[in-house]
């Protein structure tokens, strides 16, 4: 940059410096899993920052889905963006009310046995609405799985003299007993409002019987309820937009106890009289029944939950980590099936992650030959730069349920991935005593000597040992790509990922310019100055740029098409070690011998 002077006497100069076109980092932290829990979500990649946010999300695990849960809570260690999937199988539903009453007011006919449904999340609930409704059903738990049979919910609508709402026991959690909302005065309608309160009666959700979870007071039984601002205060709309344990199907399903005593129906609103009748003191109950847990996840449900993140636009990912399995072959999903697909998303469909793995459960505990069951399972994997494979599980506490608990090392593993970006960069290896350190661990399931540790690692399986006065360490940085290659090693594996990944994302600002001098011209000024960034940081040793005529020939301009080659000098990782110590004569010069070759 040129220097100028713009004034002849002392002053303050300010100057604008345009950078707003240089390729930006793109920071390296996000992992994705596939896992097996008792609430949320399923189907739906949901991003998790830490353990609290899991548990909120998930819930606390039992003893059936610890491993997965602690799997996935580790990686939030290290790293505040991971993108959590829980899967399902088709013997997962969902709780729903019990009551089977016959006859409501709005002549839907509720089955004395309503079927239990698996509803997923919230587009299956949308898909699902109209069957639902047609079955009767008023409220169901928000998510498959029998933690849901906690869940009550309690309403009190309208009583003469308030009698009801006096006498309920959840009275101190709302101001005032319901009435009518001024909506439904202003349509000289009458008593349509109606408390809502969804209570864990078994304490499943809090620890604590009879907790309230969540109150919502003031609902209205009136379709077309607003609010003064605008909103709705129909009690199903704003019951599903904003509560997290249960879905209303449809308020006229909450049996013969809700009815419209006036003329007319509840979706003309105008001079109709909402009451809760024909129950104790006015207030209704309705315990959920019939949840059910998922059981053993398959093969399928992991390829079709990990499908979901296909799409590089919609989501980034940088690690996919393999889900815990505990065997190689038989069962109901193999590991090495597993790992094998995940490998296809990351290196043929998405081309921009890695896939970090951990042998099967049976190949690591309760064996006496773990290396060689380990090598035994490495040698089932594709040969692949996109994998990376440790050969351990870690010993961690599982407060939950106060036990100690083994799950793979694999989810730390990526972690320590996820850290050393934030530290230093992709490129630098997650391994050694610098940046290949575990933490929340107490112990590995076996610690293999130095000459297991050679059998692993030509084998392209990564060591982790308990290393005495550094505690546990990963020893390795080999992909499982199996031909010599620059790509067998994970620091230039990442290398290259966020190198095409940054550099694509510039390379759209040229999409529908024209092929000429002037755009080679300003995509070489964009990617440039990135590529010395990423040599000034120690990524590569040196780099050119080419995109001029001689790769955009008349023939590609023609196609619509545009190239750029980039040629790259990726740094290195030591591996191998050689300390020579040379004894001399003592009347020896050093400078006679230090050039000698040794």
């Amino acid at each position: 940059m040129a220097f100028f002077t713009p004034s002849l006497s002392p002053a303050v100069v300010t100057r604008e410096i345009d950078l707003t076109g240089i390729v930006p980092n793109v920071g390296t932290t996000s992992g994705a899993f596939v896992g097996n829990y008792r609430w949320g979500p399923a189907d739906k990649p949901t991003l998790v920052d830490n353990e609290a946010r899991l548990v909120s999300l998930f819930a606390t695990p039992d003893t059936n889905n610890a491993v997965d849960f602690h799997t996935a809570a580790h990686f939030t260690k290290y790293s505040n963006q991971l993108l959590n999937i829980r899967a399902v199988t088709s013997a997962a539903k969902n709780s729903f009310d019990s009551d089977t009453t016959t006859g409501v007011s709005s002549g839907v006919s509720q089955s004395s046995t309503r079927s239990a449904r698996l509803v997923k999340n919230t587009t299956d609930f949308n898909n699902q609405l109209s069957a639902m409704d047609s079955d009767g059903h008023s409220f169901i738990g928000k998510y498959p799985g029998a933690l849901g049979n906690s869940l009550q919910i309690q309403l009190c609508g309208f009583d003469v003299g308030d009698s009801a709402f006096t006498n309920w026991s959840l009275r101190t959690n709302f101001d005032a007993a319901p009435g009518t909302s001024a909506y439904l005065a202003g349509k000289n309608g009458s008593n349509d409002e109606v408390h809502v309160a969804v209570v864990d009666q078994d304490g499943q959700f809090s620890g604590t019987k009879g907790e309230v979870l969540e109150t919502f007071p003031f609902l209205s039984l009136a379709r077309n309820a607003k609010n003064a601002d605008g909103s709705t205060n129909y009690i199903a709309d704003v019951i599903n937009n904003q509560s997290e344990y249960v879905w209303l199907v449809d308020a006229a399903n909450i049996d013969s106890d809700y009815r419209i005593a006036g003329a007319g129906t509840d979706a003309a609103d105008s001079g109709d009289d909402y009451k809760l009748i024909a129950s104790a003191q006015g207030v209704k109950n309705i315990s959920l029944v019939s949840g059910a847990n998922s059981g053993s996840l398959g093969t399928s449900e992991y390829a079709s939950a990990f499908d979901l993140i296909e799409d590089v636009d919609t989501f980034q990912v940088d690690f996919l980590i393999a889900p815990p399995v505990t065997a190689t072959t038989g069962g109901n999903a193999t590991a090495d099936t597993i790992i094998t697909d995940l490998n296809t998303i990351a290196a043929t469909t998405r081309k921009d992650c890695v896939v970090v793995a951990s042998p099967p459960k049976a190949a690591v505990i309760n064996t006496t030959t773990p290396v060689d069951d380990t090598i035994t399972f490495a040698n089932l994997l594709p040969s692949s730069s996109y994998i990376f494979l440790d050969n351990n599980y870690i010993k961690v506490f599982d407060k939950y349920n106060d036990q100690f608990i083994d799950i793979p090392a694999n989810s730390s593993t990526a972690g320590l991935m996820a850290q050393s970006d934030q530290e230093t960069a992709p490129w630098f290896s997650p391994a050694g005593l610098r940046r290949g350190q575990y933490f929340g661990a107490v112990d590995i399931a076996s610690s293999p000597t130095k000459a297991q540790r050679d059998s692993l690692y030509r084998a392209n399986v990564n060591p982790i040992a308990n290393i005495p006065g550094a505690g546990i360490t990963l020893f390795g940085d080999k992909t499982m790509l199996r031909r010599p290659s620059a790509f067998d090693r994970i620091n230039v594996r990442r290398l290259f990922l966020t190198i095409e990944r940054t550099i694509a994302r510039a390379a759209k600002n040229v999409l529908f310019e024209f092929n000429d001098e002037f755009t080679r011209a300003e995509f070489v000024n964009i990617v440039e100055p990135f590529l010395r960034e990423v040599k000034g940081r120690r990524g590569i040793t040196d780099f050119r740029v080419v995109c001029d005529a001689t790769n955009n020939t008349q023939e590609i301009i023609d196609r619509n098409e545009f190239v750029a080659t980039i040629f790259i000098k990726p740094a290195r990782s030591i591996n191998f070690i050689t300390l020579n110590f040379v004894a001399v004569r003592t009347g020896v010069d050093f400078t006679e011998v230090a050039g000698q070759q040794i």
